[in-house]
């Protein structure tokens, strides 16, 4: 049985780190919009009130201070794949959501 030198230890060290960290990377990536992989931000659908957490537009920086029912600044997390069947879009636009009746 051959022996590890410290440069192989080593070198399978790094190795191992670097799958690590590329795993974790692109976890972070998909989570990095959410905070989960299985959600994503849905604008338009949130009702006064509602909202997950800040609006696009940056008018404020916390959940439940939407002042406007299916604005598209505003976003809830929902299932991934879901947001399009419930009538909003995973991305902010202005005004509000003509699908949605208020």
């Amino acid at each position: 049985m051959k022996t590890l030198t410290r440069t192989g230890l080593a070198a399978l060290v790094v190795g191992a780190a670097t799958l690590t960290m590329s795993v974790t990377t692109a976890s972070q990536a998909a989570e990095k919009a959410t905070g989960r992989p299985d959600r994503e931000r849905c604008y338009g659908i949130a009702k006064a009130g509602e909202n997950s957490c800040a609006a696009a537009n940056g008018s404020h920086s916390c959940a439940g201070q939407a002042k406007v029912a299916f604005s598209g600044q505003e976003y809830k997390e929902v299932v991934k794949g879901t947001c399009e069947q419930m009538m909003g879009t995973i991305k902010p636009f202005d005004g509000a959501n003509p699908k949605m009746k208020g």
